[in-house]
């Protein structure tokens, strides 16, 4: 796939010029651990965020078991098992009023039989400190990326970008560019990559309740008049998540926000009160594009796309952060390798072996999550049809089924520890 121009435009000379080894866009889950993890391998790594600090809204929070295992690898479990977070060993869901078990990690075959329910803050600000202990890394906050810079046979050489703190537009050099800019990717937009969505037949509106708010002792209800999901973060909130139909938040708006909380209500009867009492409004929920994607390519000379920005998953099964970090396990590899085999710009085979690798496990997890919203907009169109009786017995067989048949077990495994062939290549860290 060649490089589509996206126009001739005046040149403007730069305030000031940065180099590095790899320019990352993106302090998210992926570029946050690829930073620390080419700065513990003597890497030369500049980190660009365009956010001012990390406390901001972030689509994802869970950090499944395979996480937990790539995060001991890399050294880092201490310290994020200090950080604020609920840990999550089975799933439970409420079914018609009567709980039934979903989900238990002690039947999986793995070392770290739990989840972490975490947000992402004061994780990133841990690893971008962790990164920071190396002479290597720089931290650009504050710093939107408006553009790359392209050569005219496509050649990626750096990024171009304005500091906000100095007013300064800034230039930066690098032998690649590493777009982890998430799901409306500027790296991967300017390069001219189609992001390759689906359509998605479901939306999800999220908000927040203060713990305790609510009884929310399963991780969700199905009830005829719809489903909610509830999880705990660690730091006195309780997420709630409302899947509706693709398109339907403009008419749900228009009835107003008590016809809303009447609508949760219906579903889980204590949530009406305690949205009235602690929600402003509309104003204080979210509706998330949760269309999955997958970018037709990941790699060209002198840059990759990461997570997000290389392929869009949507929160079903909480495998955003998964991925992301997984590619950047890989990707450290690869660039690691690639950076010592030569001089100047990495040319886009080697970093395509970043792709080969992991295009797989990506399309195998978006084709179970694009099933599994096709089975959620089934029931919230037709759920209030089908009698409890034809729910309660398959669900909990399913439940039943679990720990006993191996193809259930290996679907479930698939979700909850991710690609087990990925591992932190240890060697290339410096100490």
């Amino acid at each position: 796939m060649g490089y589509k121009p996206l126009g001739i435009k005046a040149v403007r000379m730069p305030d000031r010029v940065e180099t590095a080894d790899v320019a990352i866009v993106g302090c998210g889950p992926g570029g946050a651990v690829l930073s620390y993890l080419l700065a513990r391998s003597g890497v030369d790594v500049a980190l660009v965020e365009r956010a001012a600090t990390f406390e901001r809204e972030y689509r994802g929070f869970g950090w499944n078991p395979g996480v937990i295992r790539l995060f001991d690898e890399m050294g880092v479990l201490d310290d994020v098992l200090d950080l604020a977070h609920e840990t999550v060993t089975d799933g439970t869901f409420s079914l018609y009023g009567r709980d039934v078990p979903v989900l238990n990690f002690d039947v999986l075959d793995t070392e770290y039989p739990y989840a972490l329910m975490m947000e992402q803050p004061s994780l990133l600000e841990y690893l971008v400190e962790r990164a920071d202990r190396y002479e290597s890394f720089t931290f650009h906050s504050s710093t939107t990326v408006t553009d790359l810079r392209i050569e005219s046979d496509g050649t990626v050489r750096g990024v171009e970008a304005h500091d906000r703190k100095a007013d300064a537009d800034v230039r930066f050099d690098a032998r690649v560019v590493v777009g982890a800019d998430g799901r409306y990717s500027t790296v991967r937009s300017r390069a001219g990559i189609d992001p390759g969505f689906f359509e998605s037949p479901i939306d999800l509106v999220w908000f927040k309740l203060p713990t305790g708010a609510i009884d929310a002792r399963t991780e969700g209800r199905i009830d005829r008049n719809g489903i909610l999901l509830y999880f705990g973060l660690g730091e006195g909130d309780l997420q709630v998540g409302y899947p509706i139909l693709g398109g339907e938040w403009t008419t749900i708006r228009q009835g107003g926000f008590s016809a809303f909380c009447n609508r949760i209500a219906a579903i889980d009867s204590k949530l009406a009160a305690a949205m009235h009492r602690h929600l402003d409004g509309f104003r204080d929920t979210t509706l998330l594009d949760v269309a999955p994607g997958i970018a037709a390519t990941w790699a060209r000379d002198g840059m990759l796309l990461l997570g997000d920005a290389a392929h869009t998953a949507s929160p079903i099964g909480a495998q955003g952060n998964p991925l992301a970090i997984e590619d950047a396990v890989v990707i450290h590899d690869v660039l690691v390798r690639a950076l010592r085999d030569g001089t100047g710009v990495v040319p886009a085979e080697p970093l395509s072996k970043f792709e080969t690798r992991r295009r797989p496990t990506v399309e195998r997890v978006i084709s179970l999550q694009r099933r599994a919203a096709q089975n959620l907009a089934f029931w919230i169109t037709y759920g209030r049809y089908i009698p409890e009786l034809l729910v309660r017995g398959p669900a909990t067989a399913f439940s039943w089924l679990i720990s006993r048949l191996p193809p259930i077990r290996k679907s479930i495994e698939s979700f909850a520890l991710g690609d087990r062939s990925v591992s932190v290549t240890q060697s290339h860290f410096i100490e």
